[in-house]
């Protein structure tokens, strides 16, 4: 099976991506780093860690301390695509934070993107 580009691409190559879109709208790197450790478990000196060393996708998620078992309560449809329908779990997985920073740049309160309420 032919990988996805994104999986071999560094988070950090995207990850100022993910604090512009958050603080266009208003929302905050605190917030955005937030919703990233609800759903992998990457506190700030892991994220940080990831970030140096230009950790690629693929082991971004892999190597997640924590994913967050409630992740599967995220739905929808991310660039034309519904997460649920996605088979392959890395890309789904990076569909999940593409949706998180999508609510929380859509000004969704935090306990709904957490999915606590």
């Amino acid at each position: 099976m032919k990988k996805h580009r994104i999986y071999t691409m560094a988070f950090a190559s995207v990850y100022p991506a993910y604090i512009n879109k958050a603080e266009r709208k208003g929302r905050t790197k605190a917030e955005l780093d937030q919703i990233i450790e609800w759903l992998t478990g990457y506190d700030a000196n892991g994220l940080a860690a990831v970030l140096e060393d230009k950790t690629d996708f693929e082991s971004f998620f892999a190597k997640a301390p924590a994913m967050n078992p409630n992740r599967v309560e995220i739905k929808g449809v991310i660039c034309g695509v519904r997460i649920e329908e996605i088979e392959e779990d890395t890309m789904r997985e990076i569909r999940y934070l593409d949706k998180l920073v999508d609510e929380l740049a859509k000004g969704r309160p935090m306990e709904k993107i957490l999915r606590q309420a």
